[in-house]
């Protein structure tokens, strides 16, 4: 069977190797379908700043083999797997005090080699842990790949404080940044800025529809062309927006954040920093604005969850996909997802 490796810096190898072993508590599955997520393109491209370096956890497929002690799932069955799971022990510090993805054994439960395989082992932990949702046949594999990327942006709404009809600027209209204003509006958002360097990315919010909220009318800024700070503060009353999400790597969006958001308002980090990247910030005016800022990292079980039922109702995901590649092309697929050229999300389907 085929997998992709970092093989080295910007480089994708796709090697042969052995078909993984099944034991007593895993099931091994076909991958159908697994997302490019930008922490995937900074491990190529970048300093990933996480130890993990193994590719592809947005994967969806067909259970293919399960263990003797599996009772709960059958050969045959679409699933969407976690790549990582923690204990939700209530002795657990990290899962008691709801920072589950900071749980030990988070980073211990991945999925072997990888996402972007042939084939790859659930191991047994995920599986009994809630790391693995049957799909119903109505969805397709591509959309089941955009659970995680969705349930990661959940996870980070969970932190913000919010009231019907607060305003949101949106930094970087990627794949999660589309999800982001598609949840603000879900939460009832009033306002929702979505700002980017990119036209296509800008032009492609535009167009986006979600199931239920026909008013989805977000407000597109060129930060090159147009003045930010004097647009959001006019359509503000003057105060800025209530919530800034960070949807980039980039660090300068952060210090563009503190200017956007308001008095006593809320600043998410949300997008991939480079492992050693610095900004300088004006701590006195985050101080005397009394600016909260918080960062939110991957996904929970319940995150996935609640991600799984709201593409069924809510969120309308499979119309972010631009791009599909089969596995033997990822480094084509990951030079496209870096260079961000006309393409939302793109797919290794297999």
């Amino acid at each position: 069977m085929k997998a992709a490796v970092v093989k080295s810096n910007s480089n994708i190898e796709i090697k042969n190797i052995e078909k993984p072993s099944v034991g007593p508590g895993d099931i091994l599955v076909k991958m159908r379908a697994c997302g490019i997520c930008g922490s995937d393109v900074e491990k190529v491209f970048g300093k990933y700043g996480q130890p993990s370096m193994r590719l592809g956890h947005e994967p969806a497929g067909i259970i293919t083999q399960v263990g003797s002690e599996v009772s709960n799932f059958n050969v045959g069955d679409r699933v969407f797997t976690h790549h990582h799971v923690e204990c939700g022990s209530d002795d657990c510090h990290e899962c008691s005090h709801g920072n589950e993805t900071m749980c030990k054994k988070y980073y211990e439960s991945n999925l072997e080699p990888c996402g972007l395989a042939d084939e790859y082992i659930v191991p047994e932990w995920n599986v009994k842990h809630d790391g693995v949702l049957r799909i119903q046949d109505t969805m397709s594999f591509e959309e089941a790949a955009m659970i995680e990327p969705l349930a990661c942006c959940i996870r980070a709404w969970s932190g913000v404080e919010c009231k019907k009809n607060d305003s949101v600027a949106i930094l970087g209209v990627g794949p999660t940044g589309i999800m982001h204003a598609m949840l603000a509006k879900y939460h009832g958002f009033g306002k929702i800025f979505c700002l980017d360097l990119n036209e296509f990315r800008l032009n492609f919010v535009k167009k986006i529809e979600m199931r239920k909220h026909q008013d989805f009318n977000p407000i597109t800024i060129h930060p090159g062309k147009t003045n930010a700070l004097e647009q959001i503060k006019s359509e503000t009353a003057n105060q800025g927006v209530d919530v800034v999400i960070v949807a980039t790597s980039s660090l300068n969006a952060l210090k563009d954040a503190v200017s956007f958001v308001r008095k006593g308002g809320t600043i998410v980090m949300f997008g991939v920093p480079s492992k050693g990247a610095n900004v300088e910030l004006d701590m006195s005016e985050i101080y005397s604005k009394g600016i909260t800022i918080i960062n939110s990292y991957a996904a929970s079980a319940d995150d996935t969850r609640h991600a799984e039922d709201l593409i069924k109702n809510e969120i309308n995901v499979a119309q972010l996909i631009t791009h599909r590649y089969n596995l033997e092309e990822c480094q084509q697929a990951f030079m496209h997802a870096k260079s961000g050229d006309n393409a939302m999300k793109i797919i290794i389907s297999n």
